[in-house]
């Protein structure tokens, strides 16, 4: 098999591929997200996500950041709407160290509370910074329009309101009904005897207490098309158009991952590329981009250009969508675009902690990790006929929402 898994007694899972490499990528993933925040208390997995860092029963702020780095190891972690992941990269013979840290911050954490005063002011400086910088914030407003009143719609960093009134008893309730042993995973991507490693996973991770709150995640209504303007003191005009789509077990899935490349994904050859930037010269930045989730998906086209450039851009953004909804793709299109997405994803496979951690969530979410030959036969799978049908749904007009950020007159 391409991987190894272990399931500890408490539920926890332990993940394993080889890599003939010195260095080890390591991550713990847990299924809790923004999505699983109440109302009213936007921004606390993020939250939790930053103090994790500070103090645990053992180390102080100091000894945890210095942990790994003073072997040369990089630590970091990150939240999503429905994931909390912590993840390093070092030397191998320092693995049982991470593991030892992962350990102690994810379950024996205190969050003091000048820890957190500290916290919210550094988390509201990022906030101040993502509103700063408009081709970030407008990706937050459309999702909230996306998915309005619901919790996939709001800002993972919460607003200046919810961070300030977080506090020690928000933090230990959201982990109570949210952090499942049966729904985390510790995973390694390094060279190691797999049978050590588990005897590892079974010295720092066997004790934890199993806990398997239950929990409902709420799948969003359908969204309503609609034109948003929002002016605001910036020098260019940013556009952002989409739609909800597919969720990350639907049959189409990878059908719009295809088209999706096709149309403004990676690379200087996408049809939104040619078209806007290189033929036309009215854009500096043309990309679309899809996020599949458990229950729904994130589809949208974004583009920065000068204010008097904007409608012409929008035009050739729709017409390039008309021709996707109203014209098959021909058998050497579909296949030179097969071709290509193919070979970046072999290509991603060199990024061995994003494939650690792609790997891992696929664990979580479908019990099963598809193996790169599984991949590749899915996307040769799509046909021509699908990748209409894909097209006349995610780019309905009757449900594609654009949201523009003008320059104040």
């Amino acid at each position: 098999m391409d991987y190894q898994a272990y399931t500890l007694p408490n539920g926890i899972r332990i993940l394993y591929k080889h890599a003939p490499s010195a260095i080890t990528h390591c991550c713990f993933i847990v299924n809790a997200g923004s999505r699983d925040e109440n109302p009213g208390q936007e921004g606390l997995a993020h939250f939790i996500e930053h103090l994790l860092f500070k103090e645990t029963e053992k180390r102080s702020t100091n000894q945890i950041l210095n942990r790994l780095e003073l072997v040369g190891a990089d630590l970091n972690a990150y939240t999503t709407k429905e994931y909390t992941c912590i993840h390093a990269s070092l030397l191998n013979q320092h693995l049982e160290r991470s593991m030892d840290l992962f350990e102690d911050i994810l379950f024996h954490s205190t969050f003091p509370e000048d820890e957190q005063e500290k916290e919210k002011g550094v988390i509201l400086d990022e906030i101040a910074s993502y509103l700063d910088q408009p081709e970030e914030a407008i990706q937050d407003d459309f999702e909230e329009l996306l998915f309005k009143d619901h919790p996939i719609g709001k800002n993972i960093l919460g607003t200046p309101d919810t961070v300030a009134k977080m506090n020690s008893d928000d933090i230990r309730a959201f982990i109570k009904a949210n952090y499942s042993t049966a729904e985390m995973i510790f995973a390694v991507h390094g060279n190691y005897n797999f049978k050590k490693l588990i005897r590892l996973s079974e010295k720092y991770f066997g004790a934890i207490a199993e806990t398997r709150p239950q929990k409902t995640r709420l799948t969003p209504a359908a969204n309503q098309s609609g034109i948003y303007i929002v002016n605001k003191p910036i020098s260019q005009t940013h556009c952002i158009i989409g739609n909800q789509a597919y969720s990350s077990s639907h049959k189409y899935k990878n059908g719009l991952l295809l088209l999706n490349n096709l149309l403004g994904g990676m690379g200087m050859s996408s049809r939104l590329n040619l078209e806007i930037r290189e033929k036309h010269g009215i854009a500096y930045t043309i990309e679309s981009n899809y996020t599949a989730l458990t229950d729904t998906g994130i589809f949208s086209i974004y583009f920065g250009t000068d204010a008097e450039k904007a409608d012409k851009a929008l035009q050739l953004v729709h017409k390039e969508l008309k021709k996707l909804r109203e014209q098959k793709l021909g058998t050497l299109q579909l296949h030179q675009a097969k071709e290509k997405f193919i070979g970046q994803i072999a290509l991603a496979e060199e990024n061995r902690m994003g494939l650690i951690i792609s790997m891992a969530k696929s664990l979580l979410d479908f019990n099963h990790i598809d193996t790169l030959d599984d991949v590749f036969a899915k996307i040769n799978a799509v046909t021509a006929e699908q990748v209409l049908e894909i097209s006349n749904e995610v780019f309905d007009l009757h449900k594609l929402i654009t949201l523009k950020f003008e320059p104040k007159q």
